[in-house]
C-alpha cells in the first residue's frame, strides 16, 4: 500500500555566502567573448506566477533539477509529492537557503516511496491519489511512463524532461524543435517516450535541455573544469577547441518547467531549453576560470584519435558542434533565461564547488596521458 508522508522540519545550521566578483558573457552568439566586471549577487530568488493550486507528482525530485523545481512549485502553492525509492534524503537544505525557508519547504513536501519499475505498484498507488499533473524528471524509457498514464486517466498534464540529444546530427544549426531526430540516439528511450505521449489521449509537454549546469550538478560539466583550475593544471581540450556548444542553468530550466504548467500554448508541444548564447570549448574553459576567480588557463589541444583512454572519458562534452535554438520557448511561453554563462557559472561555483562540495573526485589520469605526449612533442 502506498503512503504519503509529510516531512517535519528539523533545525539546520545556517549557511552564509561570501560575495565575489564575476564577469558577464557578452559578444556574438558564437565565440567572440568580452568581459565586464560587476559585484556578484547570487541569483535564484525564485519568481513564480500565480495559478490554480494543483496536486502535482514529481517522478524523482531529490537531485539537481527536481530540487529547484519542487521549491518553485511549493512556493506557488501547489501540493507536491516526490516519488522516489527513498534511498536519498527526500529534502536537503540548499546553500544560501535560510533555515526558515527550508523548514517551510520541508513541512509542505510529500513523499511517495516506491520503485517506478514496479509497474503494478505505480498503477495502484497513483490511481489512489488521482494527481492533476505529473512532472517526469528521471524517466528514460516509454515503458516507465505507460503505467503512469494508465493509472491517471483524468490527468490534466504530463510534463516530460527529454533531451536535445535526440536530434539527428546535422550541419545546419542550431537545432530547432522541428528538426529531424535520431532513432538510434543514446537518448532513443526519451524519443520513444515522446512518441508514446503523442499516441495517447493526454495533454503533454516535452522539454529538451541541452547541457545543464548549476549548483548540485551530478554530471561533471563545470566541475570538470573547476577541478583542473583549482589544481593549477592545463586544460586539455580535443582538436581545435572552437567546437561550439551550449549550456543552460538549472534554475532557468526550472522556471521553464513552471512556464509550461497549465499553459494552453504548451499543450502537445516540444521546447528546447538552454542558455541564449553559444560558446566554444576554449571559451568555456576561460569562462569557468573567470567564474571561479582563477587566472586565464593554459589550454592544450590534442587529437583524441592518438590516444586509447579505455573506458575513461577524457572530456565531458561531445566532440562536435551541438547547440539548439530557444526562440520557440521565448516567443510562445514568454520565458527567458535569467543567467548569462559566466554569471551562471559563478553562481554554480559560489554555491557548490567553491564551498568545497562536488560530486566526483578529480581524476587527472587521462590528462596526464595527453600532457605527457604533448611534452614529448614539444621537446
Amino acid at each position: 500500500m502506498s503512503k504519503l508522508v509529510v516531512l517535519q522540519p528539523t533545525k539546520q545550521p545556517p549557511i552564509s555566502l561570501l560575495s565575489s566578483s564575476l564577469s558577464h558573457f557578452n559578444g556574438t552568439k558564437l565565440c567572440q567573448i568580452q568581459y565586464k566586471r560587476k559585484v556578484y549577487q547570487p541569483k535564484g530568488a525564485l519568481h513564480v506566477a500565480a495559478s490554480s493550486t494543483k496536486k502535482i507528482l514529481i517522478m524523482g525530485g531529490t537531485r539537481f533539477i527536481g530540487v529547484f523545481l519542487s521549491r518553485l512549485l511549493v512556493k506557488e502553492g501547489h501540493q507536491v509529492t516526490l516519488f522516489t525509492r527513498g534511498k536519498a534524503p527526500v529534502t536537503q537544505q540548499l546553500p544560501g537557503e535560510s533555515d526558515s525557508d527550508y523548514a517551510e519547504f520541508k513541512s509542505k513536501i510529500l513523499h511517495l516511496k516506491g520503485d517506478r519499475m514496479d509497474f503494478d505498484f505505480v498503477k495502484s498507488s497513483l490511481s489512489a491519489e488521482a494527481y492533476d499533473v505529473v512532472y517526469d524528471i528521471n524517466g528514460r524509457e516509454a515503458a516507465e511512463v505507460e503505467p503512469i498514464l494508465d493509472a491517471l486517466p483524468n490527468l490534466e498534464q504530463f510534463i516530460y524532461c527529454s533531451s536535445a540529444g535526440v536530434y539527428l546530427k546535422s550541419d545546419m544549426l542550431p537545432h530547432c524543435e522541428i528538426d529531424a531526430v535520431d532513432p538510434k540516439s543514446r537518448h532513443k528511450g526519451k524519443l520513444n517516450t515522446e512518441s508514446l505521449l503523442e499516441s495517447r489521449d493526454v495533454n503533454w509537454t516535452s522539454v529538451r535541455p541541452v547541457y545543464i549546469y548549476g549548483p548540485l550538478n551530478y554530471n561533471p560539466v563545470e566541475e570538470w573544469f573547476f577541478h583542473r583550475l583549482k589544481a593549477g593544471r592545463p586544460i586539455p581540450i580535443p582538436n581545435s577547441g572552437v567546437q561550439i556548444t551550449q549550456l543552460g542553468h538549472v534554475k532557468d530550466l526550472a522556471t521553464a518547467f513552471i512556464a509550461v504548467l497549465g499553459n494552453e500554448k504548451a499543450s502537445k508541444q516540444v521546447f528546447n531549453i538552454s542558455g541564449e548564447k553559444y560558446v566554444t570549448f576554449d571559451g568555456l574553459a576561460k569562462a569557468c576560470a573567470k567564474a571561479g576567480g582563477f587566472p586565464e588557463p593554459e589550454i592544450v589541444h590534442y587529437n583524441p584519435k592518438e590516444f586509447d583512454f579505455g573506458k575513461k572519458k577524457a572530456f565531458p562534452f561531445r566532440d562536435q558542434h551541438f547547440f539548439a535554438s530557444v526562440e520557440k520557448a521565448k516567443h510562445v511561453l514568454g520565458w527567458k533565461p535569467e543567467f548569462g554563462l559566466v554569471e551562471g557559472l559563478t553562481d554554480s561555483y559560489n554555491l557548490d564547488f567553491g564551498r568545497g562540495t562536488f560530486r566526483k573526485e578529480a581524476d587527472f589520469s587521462t590528462d596526464d596521458m595527453i600532457l605527457g605526449k604533448s611534452f614529448v612533442l614539444q621537446s
